[in-house]
């Protein structure tokens, strides 16, 4: 196992996915951890990881300095490097010239460690405002840039190693080279972190966890829920129940393909709670996009509670969080807490109803979910299915949700959908979808002047949906999407395309 502590960097996250794409198990941890915690967790390695603060700022983040002291080996990367340089009596001051983005990259020591098999001269990833002025003792320059003579640093004798420039992202192309020379040359590690063990560690834990209890879990048909759900129903069986809210704000046909995968093909306890009535009454005359989002969140919650008490002797409730979501909401320097969405998670429910939390999956990055679903026996379909927000098509439509209106933009979505995937470009996006105007504009259908709805379509390309760009689709494409709307919804009449990318813009429209 790897542990990685977190100072602050955006680029945390990324260091632990390259790890685990090299099949070794890592956690985050936030510099507070203490020692003893961290000798428990009995690391093969230590990685400190970048941040934004300088080291000589009074409140800069440090780890307990007794880490070097541990004989555990460890890479400091970008602020890493720095912190390690100044707890072992080197020298960070600010940089005469600040180095962002591409930097040539000169391997002083090649052959060995960190560097063994990487190319003398290469490129890496800088983004940094201070540098080393002097090393600590013992330790030897190993790279270095045009701007940044210690560009890298080792001392081999206590395993220490330094890098001013960030090898976990995709511009430093032999980074993945570097950390994977650090975790099986330097560290000693195995490569035994993959989907099929975390299944069966995790079906004992749940066993161990829930005993003959029973747990109940929100099922939405998305990726997450429905991987977690079929991680517990094979830990546990009969003992889960999912419920499922037909909110009436779904896609055409979602309500029926969760009943047919789960219930009838996975052969699982889902009950199923017809509720479109109540949120429809609930957000009769709402246009505003908060009010709607806050009111579909707790008309869930009621719904959800209501059907959950109709089962007895329930002890836990189940829910699909992520590693992310574990990670943001303890950052304390630079990374942004993230408010785990209610109406995905179910909220206060826990609490409310006197439940014992289970997640399944809070150790998981999402690509590694999809890659569990797909070991669980979920289909290519269900796992690479593109984000669908909580509120459902409640917020694809701007202004007041109406039955008539839902009507209006599921047929439309539908249409759109099975053009993106006959064409082959369902693969390609990040999300694709349609968003009901509140305008409408004149037309001519025949010889009659038609006045109806405008739809417009959003399609983006993204990793992360940190940021997204517009997907520049075939044109030929986009025309027949539109012809297939205007001549098959009664009701629409004219349709737009969005160009408009995150930032400034943002995926959805509410």
């Amino acid at each position: 196992m790897i542990l990685i502590i977190d100072f602050g960097s955006q680029y945390n996250q990324l260091i632990a996915r390259r790890v685990r794409e090299l099949e070794v198990y890592c956690q985050i941890e936030p510099p507070e951890i203490a020692l003893e915690t961290i000798k428990a967790l009995q690391p093969e390695g230590i990685i400190l990881s970048g941040g934004p603060a300088s080291i000589y700022e009074p409140k800069s983040p440090k780890v307990d300095k007794g880490i070097f002291d541990l004989n555990i080996p460890i890479l400091g990367i970008c602020y890493g490097l720095q912190y390690m340089v100044d707890s072992l009596g080197g020298k960070v001051i600010r940089s005469a010239k600040r180095e962002y983005g591409f930097a040539q990259l000169h391997i002083v020591r090649e052959g060995k460690g960190i560097f063994a098999g990487v190319t003398e001269n290469t490129r890496c990833w800088m983004s940094h405002g201070d540098t080393i002025d002097q090393l600590p003792a013992g330790f030897a320059i190993t790279a270095s840039t045009a701007n940044t003579p210690a560009a890298a640093m080792e001392d081999p004798v206590r395993r220490l190693y330094g890098l001013q420039f960030h090898p976990e992202v995709v511009h430093t192309p032999e980074g993945k080279k570097m950390l994977e020379n650090f975790l099986f040359s330097v560290c000693g590690c195995r490569k035994s972190w993959t989907m099929a063990s975390f299944i069966r560690d995790s079906v004992e834990e749940i066993r161990s966890t829930v005993g003959d209890r029973k747990v109940v879990l929100g099922l939405s048909g998305g990726v997450d829920s429905s991987v977690a759900a079929l991680l517990l129903h094979q830990a546990i069986g009969n003992q889960l129940t999912c419920v499922f809210v037909d909110n009436g704000l779904l896609r055409q046909g979602e309500a029926e393909k969760v009943r047919s995968l789960f219930k009838q093909h996975f052969h699982m306890n889902v009950r199923f709670a017809r509720a479109k009535a109540q949120f429809l009454d609930a957000l009769k005359g709402i246009v505003d996009p908060e009010r709607k989002r806050k009111i579909i969140g707790r008309v869930f919650v009621e719904v959800f509670d209501q059907e959950a008490r109709k089962i007895r002797d329930v002890d836990y409730l189940a829910q699909g969080t992520l590693y992310p979501d574990v990670i943001e909401s303890r950052s304390a320097f630079g990374g942004p807490s993230a408010v785990i969405k209610s109406h995905h998670n179910v909220g206060g429910l826990p609490r409310r109803m006197k439940l014992k939390l289970i997640e399944p999956l809070k150790h998981l990055f999402k690509d590694e979910v999809r890659l569990l679903g797909r070991e669980l026996g979920l289909s290519d379909d269900m796992i690479w299915r593109h984000p669908f927000p909580g509120p459902g098509l409640g917020i694809r439509i701007i202004g007041e949700v109406t039955d008539k209106r839902l009507s209006l933009l599921r047929k439309a979505d539908a249409i759109l959908l099975e053009e993106i995937k006959a064409a082959d470009y369902y693969g390609r996006l990040w999300q694709s979808f349609v968003v009901l105007l509140p305008l409408k504009s004149v037309g001519i259908m025949g010889d009659q002047r038609t006045y109806e709805h405008i739809a417009a379509i959003r399609a983006v390309t993204s990793d992360d949906a940190m940021t997204a760009d517009w997907a520049r689709l075939p044109h030929d494409l986009l025309g027949k999407i539109a012809n297939r709307i205007i001549n098959e919804v009664r009701g629409i009449n004219r349709v737009v395309y969005d160009i408009s990318s995150k930032p400034p813009s943002t995926i959805e429209w509410e």
